[in-house]
């Protein structure tokens, strides 16, 4: 599936081809950190099907409780979170599902470090709704 992504400022685009059926969402700390939310929600995408055709991401490198070394892109203007990747060579992004135009076609099929995972995190669904704020 071909996507586009921008930061919320639109400092930073991208075009992307994925595969839906890989869509994620991560508990694990460091996401719980990155994202300032419960969970991050991700998709991959192969580095030769990721294309920037806007502005270059400011990239923090930190590294994983695995011991891996990840590269945090993001717009250096307005903060939003564009992707992770291997630091040391990257073949795959992903591509932070915030930021994909596309992102309600996109729902989640796995979750990961579930063991990290805030326990009222898998409770909203019952949350009360309030569709759009007065």
């Amino acid at each position: 599936m071909k996507v586009h992504g921008a930061c919320h400022c639109g400092a930073i685009a991208y075009e992307a081809q994925i595969d839906p059926a890989r869509v994620t969402l991560c508990h694990c700390n460091d996401c719980q950190s990155f994202s300032g939310a419960p969970f991050r929600a991700s998709a991959p995408a192969m580095a030769e099907d990721l294309k920037i055709v806007r502005g270059a991401p400011k990239v923090y490198v930190k590294t994983a409780e695995s011991g891996s070394r990840r590269a945090q892109g993001f717009c250096g203007d307005c903060g939003s979170s564009i992707y992770s990747a291997d630091a040391d060579g990257a073949k795959v992004y992903m591509l932070r599902l915030g930021v994909i135009a596309e992102r309600g076609q996109l729902p989640p099929q796995r979750q990961i470090w579930c063991e990290a995972a805030l326990p009222w995190a898998r409770e909203l669904i019952a949350l009360p709704k309030i569709e759009k704020q007065a």
